[in-house]
Protein backbone atom coordinates (compact mmCIF):
# COMPACT_ATOMS: atom_id res chain seq x y z
CA UNK A 1 0.00 0.00 0.00
CA UNK A 2 1.13 3.20 -0.52
CA UNK A 3 -0.09 7.34 -0.42
CA UNK A 4 -2.95 5.65 1.70
CA UNK A 5 -4.19 8.79 3.84
CA UNK A 6 -7.26 9.16 5.80
CA UNK A 7 -8.85 11.45 8.50
CA UNK A 8 -11.61 10.45 10.86
CA UNK A 9 -13.91 13.21 13.09
CA UNK A 10 -14.85 12.20 16.40
CA UNK A 11 -18.68 10.10 16.13
CA UNK A 12 -17.78 10.11 11.98
CA UNK A 13 -18.83 7.16 9.78
CA UNK A 14 -15.75 6.41 7.24
CA UNK A 15 -16.06 3.93 4.70
CA UNK A 16 -13.45 2.67 2.73
CA UNK A 17 -15.18 0.72 -0.40
CA UNK A 18 -13.22 -1.04 -3.20
CA UNK A 19 -12.58 -4.43 -5.03
CA UNK A 20 -10.89 -7.76 -3.09
CA UNK A 21 -7.20 -7.38 -2.80
CA UNK A 22 -7.46 -3.54 -2.76
CA UNK A 23 -5.66 -3.51 0.65
CA UNK A 24 -8.95 -2.97 2.78
CA UNK A 25 -8.40 -5.74 5.45
CA UNK A 26 -4.47 -4.98 4.88
CA UNK A 27 -5.18 -0.83 5.97
CA UNK A 28 -7.29 -2.31 9.36
CA UNK A 29 -4.91 -4.76 10.31
CA UNK A 30 -2.03 -2.27 10.17
CA UNK A 31 -4.03 0.06 12.15
CA UNK A 32 -4.30 -2.18 15.00
CA UNK A 33 -0.87 -2.88 14.94
CA UNK A 34 -1.50 -6.38 13.74
CA UNK A 35 0.76 -5.89 10.47
CA UNK A 36 3.94 -3.49 9.99
CA UNK A 37 3.25 -0.07 8.43
CA UNK A 38 5.52 2.59 7.57
CA UNK A 39 4.33 6.31 7.19
CA UNK A 40 2.47 8.63 10.12
CA UNK A 41 -0.81 6.95 12.38
CA UNK A 42 -2.25 9.01 14.99
CA UNK A 43 -5.13 8.40 17.16
CA UNK A 44 -6.09 11.23 19.53
CA UNK A 45 -3.12 13.30 19.50
CA UNK A 46 -1.00 9.83 20.02
CA UNK A 47 1.70 8.52 17.84
CA UNK A 48 0.61 4.38 16.91
CA UNK A 49 3.95 3.73 15.92
CA UNK A 50 4.79 4.07 19.77
CA UNK A 51 2.27 1.12 20.52
CA UNK A 52 1.31 -1.92 21.12
CA UNK A 53 -1.76 -3.44 19.98
CA UNK A 54 -2.92 -4.21 23.49
CA UNK A 55 -2.36 -0.35 23.98
CA UNK A 56 -4.28 0.76 21.57
CA UNK A 57 -7.02 -1.54 22.54
CA UNK A 58 -6.70 0.24 25.89
CA UNK A 59 -6.79 4.26 24.13
CA UNK A 60 -9.73 2.90 22.87
CA UNK A 61 -9.48 1.35 19.39
CA UNK A 62 -11.11 -1.22 18.91
CA UNK A 63 -11.40 -4.25 15.65
CA UNK A 64 -14.30 -6.77 14.14
CA UNK A 65 -12.51 -8.92 11.91
CA UNK A 66 -13.98 -9.88 8.65
CA UNK A 67 -13.95 -13.19 10.29
CA UNK A 68 -15.55 -12.10 13.83
CA UNK A 69 -13.42 -14.44 15.88
CA UNK A 70 -15.55 -15.82 18.09
CA UNK A 71 -14.78 -18.30 20.88
CA UNK A 72 -17.57 -20.66 19.93
CA UNK A 73 -16.88 -23.12 22.52
CA UNK A 74 -18.51 -20.33 24.63
CA UNK A 75 -21.54 -18.63 25.74
CA UNK A 76 -22.91 -15.71 24.20
CA UNK A 77 -22.77 -14.23 27.75
CA UNK A 78 -19.04 -15.53 27.88
CA UNK A 79 -18.07 -13.71 24.93
CA UNK A 80 -19.41 -10.84 25.70
CA UNK A 81 -17.47 -10.31 28.97
CA UNK A 82 -14.51 -11.08 27.51
CA UNK A 83 -14.66 -7.49 25.43
CA UNK A 84 -14.23 -5.86 28.48
CA UNK A 85 -10.69 -7.55 29.58
CA UNK A 86 -9.10 -4.38 30.07
CA UNK A 87 -12.15 -3.22 32.47
CA UNK A 88 -12.27 -6.71 34.33
CA UNK A 89 -11.77 -4.34 37.57
CA UNK A 90 -15.17 -1.81 37.09
CA UNK A 91 -17.10 -4.98 37.87
CA UNK A 92 -20.34 -2.67 38.20
CA UNK A 93 -19.99 -0.36 34.84
CA UNK A 94 -19.23 -4.02 33.12
CA UNK A 95 -22.61 -5.47 34.42
CA UNK A 96 -24.47 -1.97 33.12
CA UNK A 97 -22.59 -2.10 29.73
CA UNK A 98 -23.34 -5.90 29.21
CA UNK A 99 -27.36 -4.83 29.96
CA UNK A 100 -26.96 -1.74 27.62
CA UNK A 101 -25.68 -4.58 25.02
CA UNK A 102 -29.10 -6.47 25.61
CA UNK A 103 -30.92 -3.63 24.69
CA UNK A 104 -28.68 -3.38 21.85
CA UNK A 105 -29.14 -6.38 20.66
CA UNK A 106 -32.71 -7.95 22.09
CA UNK A 107 -31.44 -11.56 20.36
CA UNK A 108 -28.44 -12.13 21.85
CA UNK A 109 -29.76 -11.39 25.35
CA UNK A 110 -32.47 -14.14 24.55
CA UNK A 111 -29.46 -16.20 23.26
CA UNK A 112 -27.04 -15.34 25.95
CA UNK A 113 -26.38 -19.40 27.53
CA UNK A 114 -26.25 -20.31 23.94
CA UNK A 115 -22.97 -21.44 22.99
CA UNK A 116 -21.21 -18.46 20.06
CA UNK A 117 -21.09 -21.68 17.71
CA UNK A 118 -24.74 -22.23 17.19
CA UNK A 119 -26.04 -18.56 16.36
CA UNK A 120 -26.52 -17.53 12.61
CA UNK A 121 -24.18 -15.57 10.54
CA UNK A 122 -26.46 -12.48 12.06
CA UNK A 123 -26.50 -13.08 14.79
CA UNK A 124 -22.31 -13.68 15.34
CA UNK A 125 -21.99 -10.31 13.47
CA UNK A 126 -24.29 -8.95 16.28
CA UNK A 127 -22.39 -10.76 18.89
CA UNK A 128 -18.80 -9.50 17.52
CA UNK A 129 -20.19 -5.86 17.46
CA UNK A 130 -21.31 -6.67 21.06
CA UNK A 131 -18.36 -7.37 22.40
CA UNK A 132 -16.69 -4.88 20.70
CA UNK A 133 -18.74 -2.42 22.65
CA UNK A 134 -17.89 -4.27 25.65
CA UNK A 135 -14.48 -2.46 25.34
CA UNK A 136 -15.86 1.06 25.18
CA UNK A 137 -14.20 2.03 21.77
CA UNK A 138 -13.74 5.14 20.66
CA UNK A 139 -12.78 3.86 17.15
CA UNK A 140 -14.46 0.88 15.94
CA UNK A 141 -12.83 -1.07 13.22
CA UNK A 142 -15.03 -2.99 10.91
CA UNK A 143 -13.97 -5.30 8.47
CA UNK A 144 -16.92 -6.30 5.79
CA UNK A 145 -19.76 -6.52 8.20
CA UNK A 146 -22.19 -7.36 5.80
CA UNK A 147 -19.93 -10.67 4.32
CA UNK A 148 -22.18 -13.79 4.17
CA UNK A 149 -25.45 -12.04 5.51
CA UNK A 150 -28.77 -11.93 4.11
CA UNK A 151 -30.80 -8.74 2.82
CA UNK A 152 -32.28 -8.43 5.59
CA UNK A 153 -29.45 -8.71 8.32
CA UNK A 154 -27.47 -6.45 6.52
CA UNK A 155 -30.25 -3.58 6.55
CA UNK A 156 -30.40 -4.46 10.33
CA UNK A 157 -26.38 -4.40 10.56
CA UNK A 158 -26.39 -1.10 9.16
CA UNK A 159 -29.10 0.77 11.13
CA UNK A 160 -27.37 -0.73 14.60
CA UNK A 161 -23.99 1.03 12.74
CA UNK A 162 -25.93 4.55 12.51
CA UNK A 163 -27.46 4.11 15.73
CA UNK A 164 -23.79 4.08 17.46
CA UNK A 165 -23.49 7.69 16.43
CA UNK A 166 -25.51 8.22 19.87
CA UNK A 167 -22.88 6.95 21.83
CA UNK A 168 -19.89 9.37 20.53
CA UNK A 169 -17.98 6.20 18.56
CA UNK A 170 -16.64 7.03 15.51
CA UNK A 171 -16.20 4.18 13.39
CA UNK A 172 -13.86 2.98 10.24
CA UNK A 173 -15.97 0.86 7.70
CA UNK A 174 -14.51 -1.28 5.23
CA UNK A 175 -16.64 -2.79 3.09
CA UNK A 176 -17.68 -4.41 0.04
CA UNK A 177 -21.17 -3.57 -0.38
CA UNK A 178 -20.77 0.05 -1.13
CA UNK A 179 -24.11 1.00 -1.53
CA UNK A 180 -25.21 0.05 2.12
CA UNK A 181 -21.81 1.68 3.18
CA UNK A 182 -21.95 5.24 1.69
CA UNK A 183 -25.56 5.10 2.57
CA UNK A 184 -24.77 5.03 5.98
CA UNK A 185 -21.45 6.65 6.31
CA UNK A 186 -20.41 10.42 6.23
CA UNK A 187 -17.30 10.37 4.27
CA UNK A 188 -15.67 7.89 1.77
CA UNK A 189 -12.38 6.45 0.08
CA UNK A 190 -12.37 4.06 -3.09
CA UNK A 191 -9.36 2.44 -2.69
CA UNK A 192 -7.89 0.27 -5.74
CA UNK A 193 -4.48 -1.76 -5.98
CA UNK A 194 -2.92 -0.39 -2.27
CA UNK A 195 -3.83 3.58 -3.37
CA UNK A 196 -6.44 5.98 -2.97
CA UNK A 197 -8.56 6.90 -6.26
CA UNK A 198 -11.88 8.48 -5.13
CA UNK A 199 -12.63 10.22 -1.78
CA UNK A 200 -15.34 12.49 -0.43
CA UNK A 201 -18.66 12.98 1.16
CA UNK A 202 -20.76 9.81 1.04
CA UNK A 203 -23.77 11.64 -0.65
CA UNK A 204 -20.91 13.01 -3.93
CA UNK A 205 -19.90 9.20 -3.96
CA UNK A 206 -22.85 7.87 -4.69
CA UNK A 207 -23.61 10.33 -7.02
CA UNK A 208 -20.32 10.04 -8.95
CA UNK A 209 -20.54 8.59 -12.42
CA UNK A 210 -17.03 6.60 -11.86
CA UNK A 211 -18.22 5.14 -8.41
CA UNK A 212 -21.25 4.20 -9.73
CA UNK A 213 -19.95 2.30 -12.61
CA UNK A 214 -17.65 0.53 -10.79
CA UNK A 215 -19.25 -0.34 -7.15
CA UNK A 216 -22.93 0.28 -7.16
CA UNK A 217 -23.97 -1.78 -10.36
CA UNK A 218 -24.80 1.60 -12.68
CA UNK A 219 -24.49 2.90 -15.81
CA UNK A 220 -22.97 5.86 -17.11
CA UNK A 221 -24.20 8.01 -20.07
Amino acid sequence: MSGVSLDMQTGHIVTVIGPNGAGNTTLLAALMGLLPSKGESRYAGRDLRLLTTEERVRCGMCLVPERRELFTEMTVEDNLVLGAYTRWSERAAVQRDLQDVYRRFPRLSERCRQLAGTLSGGERQMLALGRALMAKPRLLLLDEPSLGLAPLIVREIFRILTGLRELGVSILLVEQNARAALETADYGYVLETGSIVHEGSAVSLSHDPRVIASYLGGQVG
